[in-house]
């Protein structure tokens, strides 16, 4: 009972979070001035903008159009974008496979890497392999997407030509923006778990577990590790967020076609019920992967049940 009030409770901030969200996506396309100005080319006339405000339903008061938006969003109208005459959902739908094919791949190759060499920095610790690890982290939380990018492509692309430099297509293609995408994740995945299994290590029923003589693998995999992974999950959860939101510098920078690369090409259009699909999306995946990293809270430690 307690765990069916604890998952309804989340599942209302999340609803009251889309909410939020979709106010300040509606209203700030008319804080930034007139939305049609905004959207129709420099060079309208004035006969042109006012039947544009006239057809998009600008001339009515702000409270009924947010109405209508919030309505229209409800049941999956998002608008139709201006620049390709197509539903806005649609072409944001048609991009999710690429994005969530590079979120997926990046965030896997770094979890299981950033996974191992955490454990081996705390079961190693103060030792030259800790230290190595910690500074190789350091480095990939340090060094910027886009350099880390264009270093990747100028070496496997332009010197070695092992890699093509941009595109989809094949395994190939995925190579370089998974990893460019990827490294700041696997420095503080890697951070993290060493973090969270160092503080673990030290709780008086690890010290029990081998006091009863339990082999030092099985402590670190069937104890140790369960109640490290609950900040993990977090964090996990978050970049996965962030990254089937939309890599925005690694698309751009290697014409990967996602939902990043949409977004700033709606912008750069002025294809604004595009960019409201883009950013209401982002906030739903954002929403619905916090419900279930609370899921996996109550499955992990069974303790937030009570």
């Amino acid at each position: 009972m307690k765990t069916l009030s604890f998952i309804t409770g989340r599942a209302l901030q999340g609803l009251v979070v889309m909410f939020g969200v979709s106010a300040i996506v509606f209203f700030a396309l008319f804080l930034t001035g007139d939305p049609a100005a905004m959207m129709m080319s420099p060079d309208a006339s004035r006969a042109e903008l006012e039947a544009f405000r006239q057809a998009m339903g600008f001339n009515d008061p702000i409270w009924v159009q947010y109405g209508r938006f919030l309505a229209s969003a409800l049941t999956g109208e998002l608008g139709t974008s201006l620049r390709f005459q197509r539903p806005a959902l649609g072409l944001l739908i048609e991009r999710l496979p690429a994005t969530a094919l590079l979120a997926m791949t990046a965030l896997l190759w770094s979890s299981l890497l950033g996974f191992v060499l955490g454990t081996i920095a705390a079961i190693r610790k103060n030792s030259a392999i800790d230290f190595a690890i910690r500074i190789i982290s350091l480095l990939g939380q340090a060094i910027p997407v886009f350099w880390l990018a264009l270093l990747l492509i100028i070496f496997f692309s332009l010197k070695l030509r092992w890699l093509p430099s941009s595109g989809i297509g094949s395994a190939a293609h995925l190579i370089m923006p998974s990893i460019a995408l990827g490294a700041y994740y696997l420095s503080a995945i890697t951070r993290l778990v060493r973090a969270s299994l160092i503080e673990v290590l030290g709780e008086n029923y690890i010290r029990t577990a081998r006091a009863k003589g339990i082999s030092s693998w099985r402590i670190i995999v069937h104890h140790a590790l369960r109640n490290a992974l609950i900040p993990v999950i977090t964090v996990q959860g978050m970049y996965f967020a962030s990254l089937l939101g939309g890599a925005l510098v690694t698309e751009m920078i290697f014409a990967w076609p996602g939902i990043g690369r949409l977004a700033v090409e709606a912008i750069q259009n002025r294809d604004f019920p595009v960019v409201q699909a883009v950013v209401l999306f982002a906030a739903a995946v954002f929403v619905i992967v916090n419900f279930l990293v609370d899921l996996a809270y109550v499955w992990l430690n069974p303790r937030i049940r009570l």
